[in-house]
């Protein structure tokens, strides 16, 4: 009998596993393809933009030029986190117009107009096509690039500034793995046997040696703290940290002015305005 019983607990527990190893595409990605608004409606000129991936994939993108009458300081490459789609980060994109940068935020395939299924390989070569397409077609000089990743976009950037030459590096709410950030939340589910995605930052910081800027809120309740604090500590020299408040999703805006001068400051200190 209780032999039969730790069967079953066994049996259920591997088939659980097996549920997740399976469904876990819907576990990382969120994407939505409806955009639910552009930068023109909050006051910003944009370009649309549609650019083909090494594989083939046509990728979705808005261009926002910088402020006018501002001297343009740099160009933002904005890779965007796990959910929604591009419509979901003009907040974001209006503060770096604000710092009198242009921006290129882009879909990863199977985001809002984007063709395609998302995968771990398949968002890097979105980011390859990105930067092919601003040094290519918008002619930025590649040490004009600032990449700017937020949360899994930090892994996405990271590896795009191991594949290409770029001026920083801004990684906010990133964490060290895929598989470190599941174990630190499900202890109790091996994520590091069954992970199918590695997106393994940690791993790439130390080799990274342009300016980079690590941005993390200790309110921050779903990558924690430590992740964006381990991230640093791995990271090579040049480097800063910006602790800001806040939650995951809404510390840029919690924060306010400690955000915005924080990234003023990076900005202001690598990049001269042409």
């Amino acid at each position: 009998m209780v032999f039969s019983v730790a069967a079953s607990i066994v049996f259920g527990y591997a088939v659980f596993l097996g549920f997740i190893y399976i469904t876990q595409d819907s576990m990382v990605y969120f994407p939505v393809r409806e955009l639910f608004t552009t930068p023109k409606q909050s006051g910003m000129e944009y370009e649309e933009v549609f650019f083909k991936t090494p594989d083939g994939i046509n990728i979705s993108a808005w261009h926002i030029p910088s402020k006018p009458g501002i001297p343009e300081r740099g160009s933002v490459l904005f890779c965007h986190g796990n959910a929604g789609n591009i419509s979901h980060r003009i907040d974001s994109i209006r503060i770096f117009h604000e710092l009198g940068l242009s921006v290129l935020i882009f879909d990863y395939r199977g985001y809002g107009k984007s063709e395609g299924r998302p995968s771990e390989n398949g968002t890097y070569l979105d980011a390859e096509a990105a930067w092919d397409h601003l040094t290519a077609t918008k002619k930025v000089r590649p040490e004009k690039i600032i990449l700017f990743g937020r949360s899994l976009g930090s892994a996405v950037a990271s590896e795009l500034a191991l594949r290409k030459k770029v001026g920083a590096l801004i990684i906010e709410s990133g964490f060290t793995s895929l598989p470190e950030l599941g174990s630190a939340i499900y202890p109790y589910i091996p994520v590091r046997f069954i992970a199918k995605y590695k997106y393994a930052t940690a791993d790439k910081v130390g080799q990274i040696k342009i300016p980079k800027l690590f941005i993390h809120s200790p309110g921050d309740r779903i990558v924690p703290f430590a992740q964006g604090r381990g991230l640093y500590e791995k990271a090579a020299d040049p480097k800063e940290f910006l602790e800001i408040k806040g939650g995951h999703n809404d510390g840029f805006m919690v924060s306010g002015r400690l955000y915005t001068d924080g990234l003023n400051k990076f900005i202001t200190d690598h990049f001269a305005t042409d």
